[in-house]
């Protein structure tokens, strides 16, 4: 099966109907949220899924903040890709080893990169 990939041009968002528009404004917030959670194709997130989410944010921005491709950063910080990977999508949650890991590169870049130069 082919996955067809949709592209949304930022500046030409979809518009709403008037008349989903005029559904929407008239629910209260209590029925947003049950209609939210009645969604099959979209089950709220768990509190671990949150916390993988962020913690994976975190470290693509410091990648992103390098100009690092994904195997650039694991090459050059000796990180497993695929662990990276996994990690940058949320789907596994870094242990405390690599999180303080992470917070050295953040603070001491130059540091981290002299030691691992020797």
């Amino acid at each position: 099966m082919v996955k067809a990939r949709l592209i949304i041009d930022p500046s030409n968002p979809p518009r709403l109907s008037d008349e989903t528009r005029a559904r929407l404004d008239a629910m209260t917030p209590e029925e947003i949220e049950q209609n939210a959670l009645d969604d099959p194709d979209n089950p709220p997130s768990t509190e671990e899924e949150l916390d993988r989410g962020v913690a994976g944010r975190r470290v693509r921005l410091l990648r992103q903040s390098l100009n690092l491709s994904q195997p650039q950063f694991a090459e050059r910080y000796r990180i497993n890709l695929g662990r990276l990977r996994d990690i940058e999508q949320g789907r596994t949650m870094p242990d405390s080893a690599f999180l303080a890991y992470i917070t050295v590169i953040e603070q001491e870049r130059e540091a981290v990169d002299r030691a691992l130069a020797s």
